[in-house]
């Protein structure tokens, strides 16, 4: 199948109107002019790489939508799926947590967050994009090596983040502001709140030795199992220290310019939310995309909470990259590829997997048709398939 009359986004520069065809799920040949007897002409719509995102948290908004209203696993898979597919994304990774503590608690126990990353693998041949499954892990969840042998060592899981929202540090340094938030939340006085906070620091503090020794022994199986590590919320050069010399290789969601800095030092690979990036600011008061962006300190843009936020967030940066739109691109393709060691996909190249999106460029951009391994898997209707339509008829006629 030829696509052509598109602007075609390489890794590296843009073919203004070029075409490219696709046979056995993959990219076969890519031409630098158009040509004729196209099956879809693109009228110099944007041709991209499907998007990666290796970190999309939106998973359990579709199970439980409202608090308390739990709807079936496998329907949230599915609209979670269609959502993904329209925003361009052809591979995700649904980040699922070991938080039982948390806000989320209920949904993040060992018991709930086991039985989600199992119905996504056992969902993977069923849906319209690629699912794989990031498992977050508190640092002071008691369980965490127990568990990452237990799914690790089936091959449910493809990426491990270790994470501590211990109060104090990290995205909670302001302690006032997260008692006043917990005291909102819960109902309780501002004064059980800080109360609360300061129990959860003593019991870090009791435990530390023990965490440490557990953050290893996880980062050595992840690497014995070929599994990428991930830090989070990153706010020190100490923690960046800590992180780097564990094993991690992705400083996900770093707080402070500082942090990052020190990650890009050590050669990680510094991951931002687009919708940060779009929106020039983080809702939490940390470190801007942008300014990350500006500093040349980032690497990957992540769904985080909002997937259609991607595709606008690559054509805001593309006006300040030095690059452009292929440097921007880059951030939720090739970069995030290779950092996830995914060699078969990520940018537009013979060979690859023929995972792409057809977009527009002008305004907050618009994705009109997502391709996951050679098929397409949304179209708006922009698209015109009737020239593809009537060369299968003849094929037909013809044999």
């Amino acid at each position: 199948m030829w696509l052509s009359d598109f602007k075609i986004v390489l890794a590296d520069r843009v073919i203004d109107c070029g075409a490219l065809r696709i046979a056995d799920g993959l990219i076969a040949e890519i031409s630098e002019t158009p040509v004729a007897d196209a099956d879809i002409i693109g009228e110099g719509l944007l041709l991209l790489a499907g998007m990666i995102d290796m970190h999309g948290d939106m998973i359990e908004r579709e199970i439980e939508p409202r608090p308390g209203v739990r709807m079936p696993m496998d329907m949230g898979l599915r609209d979670l799926d269609m959502k993904l597919a329209t925003a361009g994304i052809t591979t995700a990774y649904a980040s699922l947590s070991f938080a039982p503590g948390s806000t989320y608690g209920h949904m993040r126990s060992y018991d709930f967050t086991s039985a989600m990353i199992r119905a996504v693998v056992a969902a993977r041949p069923h849906l319209l994009i690629d699912h794989r499954v990031h498992a977050r892990f508190e640092v002071t969840f008691p369980a965490a090596l127990s568990v990452v042998k237990d799914l690790v060592g089936e091959g449910a899981v493809d990426l491990v983040s270790l994470c501590d929202h211990t109060p104090g540090q990290g995205q909670y340094r302001d302690l006032d502001l997260q008692a006043a938030n917990i005291s909102k939340n819960k109902g309780i006085s501002l004064e059980a709140a800080a109360e609360q906070l300061q129990q959860r620091i003593r019991d870090k503090q009791e435990t530390a030795g023990d965490m440490r020794a557990t953050l290893g022994a996880i980062t050595q199986y992840c690497a014995m199992h070929g599994v990428p590590v991930a830090s989070h919320d990153d706010d020190t050069v100490e923690k960046v220290t800590l992180m780097d010399q564990l094993g991690a290789n992705i400083s996900e969601f770093p707080v402070t310019l500082e942090a990052a800095t020190e990650a890009r030092r050590r050669g990680m690979l510094t991951a931002m939310g687009a919708p940060n990036a779009l929106r020039g600011q983080s809702y939490s008061g940390n470190l801007s995309a942008r300014d990350a962006h500006a500093a040349g300190l980032l690497d990957l843009l992540a769904a985080d909470y909002h997937p259609s936020a991607m595709l606008p967030a690559v054509l805001v940066l593309a006006k300040t990259d030095p690059e452009g739109l292929p440097g921007a691109a880059r951030l939720t393709t090739l970069n995030p590829a290779r950092a996830l060691g995914l060699e078969d996909r990520g940018e537009i190249r013979v060979g690859l997997r023929a995972d792409l999106l057809v977009a527009s460029e002008t305004g907050m951009g618009q994705v009109h048709a997502t391709v996951s391994r050679g098929r397409f898997v949304h179209a708006d209707g922009t698209l015109d398939f009737s020239a593809a339509g009537r060369r299968h008829e003849h094929v037909i006629r013809m044999s």
